[in-house]
C-alpha cells in the first residue's frame, strides 16, 4: 500500500509542476515500499538520494517560474524549500553515517506531512499568480 496517493487536490494547475509533484510523490512511495520491504541500506540510500536530487530539481523548476513572473511571495517559498532541503539533508548524512533507523516510519510521515502541506499550501497560493502569468 502506498505512502501517498496522488489526487486532483494535489493539483496546482501548472502542468510542469504537478508532473514534477507526481514524480515526488512515486519516489517518496519507492522510498516507503523500499524501507517496507527491508531492502539493504544500499539500496534505500539510492533510492534517498535519487529523492533529494529531484526535488532540488522540482524546486529549481519552481523558482526560476517565481523570477519569470516576478512572484511576490518568493523569497518566503524560497526559504520554505531551502528549510525542508536542510532536513532532508541532515537525515540523508545521518543515514549515510549509519543511522539505518533514521528512515523510520516517523520519518517518512515528516516527509509525506511536509510534501502535502506544502503542495496544498504554499505551492496552491502561487498558482493563480503563475496562471494569470499564461503558465499552465
Amino acid at each position: 500500500m502506498p505512502l501517498m496517493t496522488w489526487n486532483d487536490r494535489l493539483s496546482v494547475g501548472v502542468a510542469a509542476i504537478d508532473a514534477d509533484h507526481k514524480k515526488l510523490v512515486d519516489m517518496m512511495n519507492e522510498l516507503y515500499d523500499s524501507i517496507q520491504a527491508g531492502k539493504g541500506k544500499d539500496a534505500v540510500g539510492k533510492t534517498l538520494d535519487g529523492l533529494i536530487s529531484y526535488a532540488s530539481v522540482h524546486f529549481a523548476r519552481e523558482e526560476k517560474l517565481f523570477a519569470q513572473t516576478s512572484y511576490p511571495s518568493a523569497a518566503a517559498h524560497k526559504k520554505e524549500h531551502a528549510d525542508l532541503t536542510q532536513q532532508v539533508l541532515d537525515v540523508q548524512k545521518k543515514y549515510k553515517a549509519g543511522a539505518s533507523s533514521v528512515l523510520s516510519l516517523e520519518v517518512m510521515n515528516f516527509l509525506k506531512n511536509w510534501l502535502l502541506t506544502h503542495i496544498q499550501g504554499s505551492d496552491k497560493k502561487y498558482a493563480p499568480h503563475l496562471n494569470a502569468n499564461g503558465i499552465r
